[in-house]
C-alpha cells in the first residue's frame, strides 16, 4: 500500500502518463538495470511511518537478478536504508507478472505493485501484492481507486496463502481488465475482483520495494531490528498488454490459455 508519496519522488520523471493502453509489453530478466525503463528512488521516504530512506545503493541488478535491499545504514534522518524501483512509464490493461523471493522479518514489507497518483496529475489508483515479512506464508492483495480501497465502507484487501513460503521463488501475477482483476500465484487463479468500485481506471507505473516501519504494528507487526543487509530478489518481471498472446514460456498466458484475457 502506497500510503504517501513525497513530491520529490518523481523528480526528473515526466509527470504525464501515456494514453491508456498505448505502451508496449516488456520482459526484463535483469541482466543489467535498464535506466531507460527504471527509475531508482533515492534520498527521501514516504512519511513518518517509514523507518528508512530510499537509497539508490539498495537497488542492484545484474547476472539475471534484481536485488531490492534493506540495510542498517543511516541515511538522512533515518537509521536504515531501503530500496525502491519504478518504471518511468505507466501501463494500462494487461497482465503483470514477476518471480521473486523475500527475506523475513516482522515490521518489513516486500511489495510488487502498480501505482499512479497526484504527482502525475492523476487520482491515486493502485494494484498490490504485498508480503508482510512477519508471515512469509501469506501475501496481501489490494486495490485503490481514487485513493480508496473498495467502496469506502468495505475494503478490497484480502490475504492469500502462498503455495510455498515467500522465502522461495514464487510467481505473482495479475490480469487487469476494464471489468475485473484476477490474481495468480504460481500460475493458479487465487482471486477475482469484479466490483466496479475496486477496479482502477488509470495507467500505472510498476514498482518493487522493500521497506520497514516502527509504527504500523497492527498491520506489519513490531519491527525486528535488522542487523545485517537483506534483500528481496527478483528473477524477472513482465507486462503483456490486454489481448496479446503469451510472450514467454513462464507467462500465465501460456499456462492458462483456456482462462486467457
Amino acid at each position: 500500500m502506497r500510503i504517501l508519496l513525497n513530491a520529490a519522488a518523481l523528480a526528473g520523471i515526466a509527470v504525464t502518463g501515456p494514453a491508456f493502453g498505448q505502451e508496449a509489453g516488456f520482459f526484463d530478466g535483469f541482466d543489467s538495470l535498464d535506466q531507460g525503463r527504471w527509475y531508482v528512488s533515492d534520498g527521501w521516504n514516504n512519511g513518518a511511518h517509514q523507518n528508512c530512506n530510499w537509497s539508490a545503493d539498495q537497488v542492484k541488478a545484474g547476472d539475471g537478478m534484481l536485488h531490492v535491499g534493506f540495510a542498517p545504514l543511516p541515511k538522512g534522518d533515518r537509521q536504515f536504508r531501503c530500496g525502491e524501483i519504478q518504471t518511468r512509464k505507466a501501463y494500462g490493461f494487461g497482465t503483470y507478472e514477476a518471480r521473486f523471493k523475500t527475506p523475513t522479518g516482522s515490521g518489513l514489507n516486500a511489495a510488487f505493485f502498480t501505482y499512479i497518483g497526484q504527482q502525475q496529475g492523476k487520482p491515486h489508483d493502485e494494484i498490490d501484492f504485498e508480503v508482510l515479512l512477519r508471515d512469509t506464508g501469506k501475501v496481501d492483495t489490494t486495490t485503490f481507486v481514487n485513493g480508496k480501497s473498495g467502496d469506502g465502507k468495505v475494503g478490497s484487501g484480502q490475504s492469500l496463502a502462498l503455495p510455498t513460503p515467500s522465502t522461495e521463488f514464487v510467481t505473482y501475477a495479475f490480469t487487469w481488465e476494464p471489468d475485473r482483476i484476477r490474481f495468480y500465484l504460481n500460475g493458479q487463479l487465487v482471486r477475482t475482483m469484479d466490483d466496479p468500485k475496486t477496479i482502477p481506471t488509470n495507467p500505472q507505473r510498476v514498482f518493487f520495494s522493500l521497506w520497514g516501519s516502527d509504527t504500523l504494528t497492527d498491520w506489519m507487526g513490531p519491527f525486528d531490528n535488522v542487523t545485517d543487509p537483506i534483500a528481496m530478489d527478483v528473477d524477472w518481471v513482465a507486462f503483456t498488454p490486454l489481448g496479446e498472446a503469451c510472450a514467454f514460456d513462464a507467462s500465465i498466458l501460456c499456462q492458462n490459455k483456456g482462462d486467457g484475457q
